[in-house]
């Protein structure tokens, strides 16, 4: 019998395995000889060929790793919760460039709106100094990982020292991972729809700051999720009440009939850092964290 090189045959999680890995299947696989017969499309193994892998009739199977990867990630960093921060990636920092404006206008308004900056990366802080109390499990910041409100999310947790996650997705701009991102928990997405599952599958808080039609999308989504009681009624906190009040009339929604008068109880404004976080840190004084209400759907 030909001598072998000695392996663990102990997986990570102490399961015993004598089968090859794929790893060393993929190395084994990349020595062969080059010939025309090797060299051909269809020789390649199936989950290291890329052309085959974003083919059309792939896409359940992408889906499923898009879902599949970032939660095996966090499931062994230990990250049991987080708190969500969305926001407009064209707020500038403050005395930063309104790089984004297009006329006047836009720029004096995304330069005033530069104190949100501010306060997302305060926030950010205030979320990271209590995640430190659990070992970085619990309030972990959680951000779309661009520029703008989430460059100040993430940029707050690392003022401290903290991990924090980024969530980007491929897009024509704006969005490269920003700098202060924790780099192990760096994330890219094609599917908006896993994207925001990833979003909110961990949220004990959701805060959302000024933004375009993205933030609009997410709130949205968070938004009818508790209203539908597919989600728990978990802190829904809105910065910037002047904002929102002027570009969404909640309660003329609820006048008209197309929501009910208590879903206007869904969310909470505030102007502050402190302010936010004196609502998550209430909330859960008064609610047990493993029951948190979930509302009845019920139209």
């Amino acid at each position: 019998m030909a001598r072998m090189k000695k392996r663990n045959l102990r997986r990570k999680d102490g399961v015993w395995d004598p089968l090859v890995d794929s790893q060393q299947t993929r190395q084994r696989a990349a020595g062969v000889p080059q010939t025309p017969q090797s060299m051909s499309p269809s020789y390649r193994l199936a989950y290291t060929d890329d052309d085959f892998m974003a083919r059309e009739e792939l896409r359940p199977m992408r889906l499923q790793l898009e879902l599949l990867k970032p939660e095996m990630i966090m499931a062994e960093r230990g990250i049991n919760s987080t708190v969500v921060m969305f926001g407009g990636a064209r707020i500038p920092e403050p005395g930063g460039d309104a790089w984004a404006a297009k006329n006047d206008t836009q720029r004096q308004n995304l330069t005033a709106a530069s104190v949100y900056y501010e306060e997302a990366r305060k926030f950010a802080r205030l979320c990271s100094l209590h995640s430190a109390q659990s070992g970085y499990k619990e309030y972990v910041v959680t951000t779309g990982g661009g520029p703008g409100v989430m460059e100040a999310g993430n940029r707050g947790a690392d003022d401290i020292g903290a991990p924090s996650i980024g969530l980007n997705i491929v897009l024509p701009h704006e969005q490269a991972p920003n700098r202060y991102v924790t780099p192990e928990l760096s994330f890219n997405f094609h599917y908006f729809a896993i994207r925001k599952m990833h979003f909110l599958l961990r949220a004990k808080a959701v805060v959302v700051f000024p933004g375009g039609f993205g933030t609009f999308d997410e709130l949205f989504e968070t938004i009818t999720l508790m209203q539908t009681g597919r989600m728990a009624l978990v802190p829904l906190i809105l910065f910037g009440e002047k904002f929102w009040r002027s570009v969404i009339n909640f309660e003329a929604l609820a006048d008209f009939g197309t929501i009910a008068p208590n879903d206007l109880d869904l969310i909470q404004f505030v102007e502050t850092a402190d302010e936010a976080w004196e609502i998550i840190a209430k909330f859960y004084e008064t609610v047990d964290p493993s029951t948190v209400p979930v509302a009845s759907g019920e139209r």
